[in-house]
């Protein structure tokens, strides 16, 4: 490749990377009543900007190759500092390795762009193999903290088996989300902690932790669902006993795994909590995205479960390495009551649906619960058409409801 071939190669690029990240997004019509989703994902791989992917030395460089590829953008934590928006994105090189860097926009739905540097988390004495899904939390002590799952091979594995891993929660805080001070990963009495969330608030004066309890790496195992559990001290964070927020049921949304997506919201009601439900399929594991709510004075009674899902996956959000999934860990909740939920869909690429504080708490606090049984399901279900058979017309129409 000549020179002039590289120059307009990198034009292209360049162009190319510059439409991505000024393309505005498009709201989608209707809805479900509940948020409103975005045409366009606000991040994706192809927002990784191109001076950390290739070598843009023509020397060293040739022709123009990627040296470090970037497979995926998905499961960030969030948060809304000075007025602008900011997402710590689970970013998945083409080596499988996963990392954090932020993404900053000034409205939160498009116009995301990543920061020149990724962060460059520090290690604790027993360095992490990948670390990733980081639920950030402005918590009342003054701190920013950002808390992940660290993931390191299984000590006790058989020999040959090059797959079994360890999970636990690492956690670290920081004022600006650049310079990061990493404290010891939580010690709890689970062999294993994924999708650990820390509570915004002291409790009794200690800090609070949602956790998911864990036999295995994927399997829950004797793991009930979602937990809870206090600890004296953060910079020394050790859970003594755990108890179960929101278990596990058989048939339902979450009858293989659950786990809390990023802080509850505090609302006049309760404690409002968006979180992911696992079930299994012919085709594997579907996860959703659900909400729920807690009391304001006990956060782990839960006061209100809507039946079914919040989000599913629709349309290209099925593909991706993983299919059929939906997660989330970063959620924005702003002083004018507006929510920002922000998810990925297939382990790929990462979305926003908005809402409000009181939709959400309309949603959480009048949709039935899941009935538990077909039968009980159909008489719920017709419960709701009986009552609606009364406003519409003898023809069944709308027009008597339409002023």
């Amino acid at each position: 490749m000549t020179k002039a071939e590289f120059n307009n190669r990198l034009k292209a690029l360049y162009k190319n990377y510059q439409q991505l990240i000024s393309r505005p997004n498009e709201k989608e019509e209707l809805g479900n009543g509940i948020y409103d989703r975005y045409k366009y994902p606000v991040v994706t791989n192809e927002h990784a900007p191109l001076h950390w992917k290739y070598d843009l030395n023509y020397k060293t460089n040739p022709y123009l190759m990627e040296r470090l590829g970037i497979n995926a953008t998905f499961n960030p934590g969030a948060i809304e500092l000075d007025g602008k928006y900011y997402l710590v994105v689970r970013v998945e090189g083409n080596d499988r390795k996963s990392f954090f860097a932020v993404a900053e926009s000034d409205n939160g739905i498009d116009g995301f762009e990543f920061w020149d540097y990724p962060i460059l988390m520090p290690e604790t004495e027993d360095p992490d193999i990948n670390v990733y899904d980081m639920r950030l939390v402005k918590h009342e002590d003054g701190w920013i903290y950002g808390l992940f799952c660290t993931e390191r091979k299984d000590p006790n594995a058989p020999k040959g088996d090059t797959s079994s891993a360890v999970a636990q929660a690492g956690i670290a805080r920081t004022k600006n989300l650049k310079d990061w001070e990493r404290l010891p990963d939580l010690k709890s009495p689970s062999a294993q902690q994924r999708n650990v969330v820390l509570h915004p608030e002291f409790v009794d004066g200690k800090y609070a932790f949602y956790t998911r309890p864990q036999d295995g790496f994927i399997s829950a195992g004797s793991g009930g669902g979602i937990g809870w559990g206090l600890a004296e001290d953060i910079e020394n964070a050790v859970i003594e006993e755990e108890i179960i927020v929101d278990e596990r049921i058989y048939h339902t949304i979450k009858e293989v795994k659950n786990g809390q997506g990023a802080a509850p919201i505090k609302t006049d009601k309760g404690w409002l909590h968006i979180a992911h439900g696992v079930r299994n399929t012919a085709a594997g594991l579907r996860y959703v995205i659900y909400a729920f709510m807690t009391d304001l004075e006990k956060p782990y009674q839960v006061t209100h479960s809507p039946s079914g899902h919040l989000i599913a996956p629709k349309g290209d959000e099925f593909v991706g390495d993983v299919g059929n999934v939906v997660f989330t860990n970063g959620v924005i909740a702003q002083d004018n009551g507006e929510v920002f939920i922000y998810y990925a869909s297939s382990d790929m690429r990462c979305h926003v649906a908005t809402t409000t504080v009181d939709k959400l708490v309309d949603y959480v606090t009048n949709t039935p619960k899941d009935p538990l049984r077909s039968h009980a399901c159909v008489a719920q279900r017709n419960e709701l058409i009986a009552k609606n058979s009364e406003l519409l017309g003898e023809d069944g129409s709308i027009a008597d409801l339409i002023d």
